[in-house]
């Protein structure tokens, strides 16, 4: 039986990467069945990857994986002032290619904003670099929507590629993206790619206690405090716990795991169309990508089960960031804005 769901799916191979990277899946004999368990229930698809993952081993390893014909799609992180300079794009697509050995690159984000470099030079590298083939489509991440429309009018200006993907941060109990940015790429043409569709793995449920605080953390994890992103998921979403035990009570009351419910809700009841690009789900084990896919081809929700995700989203939504990233050595008041 062929897989059918509504939104497409995409393996995230942000844990992937070498021993002492916080990646769970530190070798080609450790991450290759579980992508190999993804291929063979989703058929050729892609793994989402990005120069920045694994402390930048992520790329090399699964450029010695078999993908059976899958693509990668990956990006360029602006970890330091100027890394989106023209000739530092270039270094980077060319550096992804090496990394890759051969594996085509369906899609190459610029993974954050570069504000002390003029979209033009870096549009300028991106449109070459497409020009030679080095990847397929151009896609933006972590952008707010004016630059998107702004990076957009450059590229038409100049008959240059265009980004028609973006990804960004999109779950059930995080959807700052539906106000403006949502609205700006449909106005585009732009296809989304949620990242974080479980918060972090929060929206599985085993993070979650009989108190208003998390349960104990497995090291390595998305919140443990020692790995580089531990403390941004515990600021962003250790706060909503108590919100989303009540949605984990309400999904059990309709027979349903809080993970199950969180994953249909995405497929059916969000913001995402059937034309989108699709939902990045992880999974450091076989099981773990199993469960995720049966789950996506699962129908819609009760309504009483939607108006619950509902209700909790208005009682968190107060106190969410905003769904753009700025690298860590941004400063608003140096840079302009």
């Amino acid at each position: 039986m062929s897989f059918s769901t509504r939104i497409p799916v995409i393996y995230g191979g942000g844990g992937i990467g070498d021993p002492g990277t916080f990646c769970k899946l530190t070798s080609v004999e450790a991450a290759q069945p579980i992508f190999d368990t993804w291929y063979n229930i989703v058929g050729p698809s892609a793994i989402d990857t990005s120069d920045l993952y694994g402390h930048g081993t992520s790329e090399p390893l699964i450029g010695k994986m078999n993908l059976h014909g899958s693509g990668v799609d990956t990006k360029c992180y602006p970890t330091t002032p100027g890394a989106h300079s023209y000739e530092n794009v270039k270094k980077a697509v060319n550096s992804s290619v090496q990394k890759l050995q051969g594996i085509k690159i369906r899609v190459f984000y610029l993974h954050a904003p570069d504000r002390t470099v003029d979209w033009k030079e870096t549009l300028r590298a991106i449109n070459e670099l497409h020009q030679e083939g080095k990847f397929e489509a151009f896609g933006l991440s972590n952008f707010y929507s004016y630059e998107v429309a702004e990076i957009v009018m450059i590229a038409r200006q100049n008959g240059w590629v265009q980004p028609t993907v973006y990804e960004g941060i999109y779950n059930p109990i995080d959807r700052s993206v539906e106000t403006e940015l949502i609205p700006c790429l449909r106005r585009y043409n732009i296809r989304f790619a949620a990242y974080c569709p479980l918060a972090g793995g929060l929206l599985v449920g085993h993070l979650l206690s009989d108190s208003d605080e998390l349960a104990s953390i497995e090291p390595g994890s998305h919140y443990d405090a020692k790995q580089p992103f531990g403390r941004w998921f515990s600021s962003r979403y250790g706060p909503m716990v108590p919100e989303v035990r009540k949605l984990k009570e309400a999904a059990e009351k309709s027979g349903l795991n809080l993970n199950q419910a969180s994953v249909r809700w995405l497929q059916h009841h969000s913001a995402l169309l059937s034309s989108d690009f699709g939902i990045i789900f992880g999974g450091s084990k076989t099981s773990h990508v199993e469960t995720t896919l049966k789950y996506c081809t699962e129908g819609p929700l009760p309504d009483e089960l939607v108006q619950a995700f509902e209700t909790c989203y208005a009682n968190v939504k107060a106190g969410l960031p905003n769904y753009n990233h700025n690298p860590p050595w941004y400063n608003p008041k140096e840079h302009g804005y």
